[in-house]
């Protein structure tokens, strides 16, 4: 039987799920909430990598991103950060959608699927 591994669990969510070699990672946001898509998108792929070094993975493992934008005029903005962040030829899986943010001032946030390094 596979083990189900979880890190920094809360009452609601685990921060990182490991099963079967693949790494989950809660939803990330930006660290400053008051900044501008640009920062706010390279600081949250910060947290994710993170994330993925403490879960023994790297971006390069990334197997699929989801990007949610509150708006897609930023989505060019948040494009360029992230395509100068994920390494060349180690694209993910990805999907890019205009969503409603759980606090109306995160302008983007991403869920990961990685696999063990």
């Amino acid at each position: 039987m596979a083990t189900i591994e979880r890190m920094e669990v809360g009452q609601r969510m685990s921060r990182i799920v490991k099963h079967n070699e693949t790494i989950y990672l809660c939803g990330q946001v930006g660290a400053d909430a008051n900044a501008g898509i640009t920062e706010q998108t390279q600081t949250m792929l910060d947290k994710v990598e993170v994330l993925l070094e403490q879960a023994s993975s790297d971006k390069a493992n990334i197997l699929s991103a989801t990007i949610y934008v509150r708006d897609m005029k930023d989505f060019a903005a948040m494009n360029a950060v992230w395509d100068a962040w994920i390494p060349e030829g180690c694209a993910p899986a990805r999907a890019c959608v205009e969503a409603r943010m759980a606090r109306a001032e995160l302008l983007v946030e991403i869920s990961v699927v990685a696999a063990l390094k």
